[in-house]
């Protein structure tokens, strides 16, 4: 009788006593730590230039819990401090042009993230096998010094464009993958005549630094594991007078053939560095993202490029594409729209103080 009478009261009185305590979590004022994010040195990049097209037509992304996520957002939150945004003269469709540039930069800008652009020069892709001249520049194909104009006034416009509206910019190609060069045919290189091909890149370069004086120029060429290729033009270049601040690579292994391709690689940073006396920074990478060896590579050459204090940084290549996008199969996301864990080479080990702000004042 006594106990069943003490019962309803005590379990009263505990009532009470959470509520009380759940009213005093509610009112709680003191500040919660928020995640911080270390935005400086090493460059841990992604080139997402299909994301706005992507999101365009549909495509969603989602964090390891499954939640929907803003793409550049849970890059961000993975470990990305920069990113990478190419840029066509006049493309048909508007994507990589440079109000599509401008908007994300723009996303970019309001992460915290820094941004590299990449010139292409061209309407549309250019890389080793193709070098197409703008249409709107093909009147003046054959003339070196209207040529050189086009170059300086496409590139001061849009990073003018950049600037104006607000937006930082650390590196600037001068040309994506220009392995033998330029605007074909007038900026072809070959072994006698690298002068067009220099005389084009300055044009680029002296503008670029017109606009943003302490952004590093990039020439950005591929195969960063055959350093023949690399000295046959950085050679070329040099007796031809060309300027750069950085030498750019691209890096694609293969399954049966990533370990050679980056300790290569790797190797060839060091080699290229002492041999220029020029930076190094790799501009593009990326492997199947259902390969078993992606990770690996990935933290190889991560902890690797990281190790050498010549290295600025490294860049994945559309790690948001997914679901067979533009037939890419090289992306850093599964069929679901789910972060791989290749991306876990970019996750900081640095733990900065909740006080201390980000470099662009935002957390």
């Amino acid at each position: 009788m006594k106990i069943s009478f003490l019962k309803p009261i005590l379990l009263a009185a505990f009532a009470i006593f959470s509520l009380s305590a759940c009213s005093d979590d509610e009112n709680n004022t003191t500040p919660q730590s928020k995640p911080t994010y270390d935005m400086t040195g090493f460059a841990k990049g992604a080139d997402v230039s299909w994301l706005s097209e992507m999101e365009k037509a549909g495509s969603k992304f989602y964090n390891a819990s499954g939640a929907e996520q803003d793409c550049m957002t849970l890059l961000r939150d993975l470990g990305v401090n920069s990113i990478r945004l190419r840029v066509w003269v006049d493309p048909q469709d508007g994507w990589s042009g440079k109000q599509d540039v401008l908007a994300k930069a723009w996303r970019a800008k309001n992460l915290g993230q820094r941004i590299m652009i990449d010139f292409h020069y061209s309407d549309s892709w250019a890389d080793p096998g193709k070098q197409n001249i703008p249409a709107a520049w093909t009147g003046f194909k054959d003339d070196l010094q209207k040529m050189k104009a086009a170059v300086a006034e496409h590139t001061t416009d849009v990073l003018s464009f950049l600037k104006e509206n607000g937006i930082d910019v650390e590196w600037i190609q001068i040309g994506n993958e220009t392995t033998t060069g330029m605007l074909w045919p007038l900026g072809l290189a070959s072994d006698n005549n690298f002068s067009n091909y220099a005389a084009l890149n300055n044009a680029g370069y002296d503008a670029a630094k017109a606009v943003y004086p302490e952004a590093q120029c990039i020439v950005h060429i591929d195969q960063g594991n055959v350093l023949g290729r690399f000295t046959w033009m950085f050679d070329g270049l040099k007796v031809a007078g060309a300027k750069w601040d950085v030498i750019g690579m691209s890096l694609y292994p293969e399954d049966d053939n990533w370990q050679t391709v980056t300790d290569d690689c790797l190797a060839n940073i060091s080699t290229l560095a002492a041999r220029y006396n020029t930076k190094v920074m790799v501009c593009e990478i990326g492997m199947a993202y259902d390969s078993e060896n992606a990770v690996a590579m990935m933290q190889k050459m991560v902890e690797g490029c990281k190790a050498n204090a010549s290295c600025l940084g490294i860049f994945y290549w559309e790690p948001e594409c997914y679901g067979g996008w533009k037939e890419y199969n090289k992306g850093a996301f599964d069929a679901n729209g789910k972060p791989t864990a290749t991306l876990d080479a970019f996750k900081s080990k640095k733990v900065k103080s909740p006080s201390q702000p980000s470099p662009s004042g935002r957390a």
